[in-house]
């Protein structure tokens, strides 16, 4: 039997993610997942990849704020823009999207952890940026995660990879959505279409890997595993895959415990 075994969130996109117990799916994903963004002052995203300690900042919503907490910094609390609020064009990888600058405070709080000019934006509830249609026809919302609303990642997989590697590895080096048990090792590869508590999900392209999986998410320092071990036996298509990005095709809850029912698999043969 598959489960859900543990969920995550990530508020601040490249921040310090949240384990819950139960995570609720609206029209861009698990609510409050990467909803905050830091960018530079042309409006660019900013990551892990070029601030390794952002890792370090932590980001707690709350009906009506996100909570900002770092090392040696103060806690801020940014009140969530109201609907309405002027947006300012911001670039999520290839895609412009309308957000809303937070402000001078958040702004120099921010710039002054990272040691680099920024600001943190906000993605209103009526953001239209969509999924590549490439892979997921459908076109569907996501807010200023890299690419899709979730990823699923199992236990099975990253006790595989630990297994070649000198010093075992936690999953938060990969950053997941959903993670189960009760599948092979990297079996979600071949997921196309699963449920969880009567929530139906589209699997709909493999994870590659970024240096962000290099970076020891307590202390944001930068190491060459587990990117040089997963090139020798996990590259696909010039990348290194770890999980599965999904899209969920409606809302509601899902929890810890829940059981997972794969409907639609190419491992079976039957996709």
């Amino acid at each position: 039997m598959i489960k859900v075994t543990a969920l995550h969130v990530y508020p601040l996109k490249g921040g310090r993610g949240i384990e819950v117990d139960r995570i609720e799916l609206d029209r861009f994903g698990p609510r409050n997942d990467r909803r905050w963004m830091v960018v530079d002052p042309d409006g660019s995203l900013v990551t892990q990849r070029e601030f390794g300690r952002l890792c370090q900042v932590g980001a707690t919503p709350d009906a009506d704020a996100l909570v900002l907490a770092a090392p040696g910094r103060s806690p801020l609390r940014v009140p969530r823009p109201p609907a309405g609020a002027p947006t300012r064009r911001v670039r999520v990888w290839d895609d412009h999207v309308g957000a809303v600058d937070v402000g001078d405070d958040a702004a120099g709080w921010i710039s002054e952890f990272l040691g680099a000019p920024t600001r943190l934006v906000f993605c209103p509830d009526d953001a239209d940026r969509r999924t590549d249609p490439d892979y997921d026809a459908i076109g569907s919302p996501v807010s200023f995660a890299d690419g899709y609303p979730l990823l699923v990642a199992s236990e099975a997989s990253l006790a595989d990879l630990n297994a070649r590697l000198d010093t075992p590895l936690p999953m938060n080096r990969f950053r997941p959505n959903l993670v189960v048990t009760g599948v092979d090792p990297f079996g979600e590869d071949g997921w196309r279409r699963f449920e969880v508590a009567g929530i139906p999900f589209d699997g709909v392209k493999l994870c590659a890997r970024c240096p962000v999986t290099t970076t020891d998410q307590e202390t944001g320092q930068r190491a060459q595993e587990p990117l040089r071990t997963m090139a020798s036996f996990r590259k696909r298509n010039g990348g290194v895959m770890f999980g599965m990005n999904a899209v969920h095709r409606a809302t509601g809850p899902i929890r810890v415990g829940d059981v997972v029912t794969v409907i639609r698999s190419m491992a079976t043969g039957s996709a």
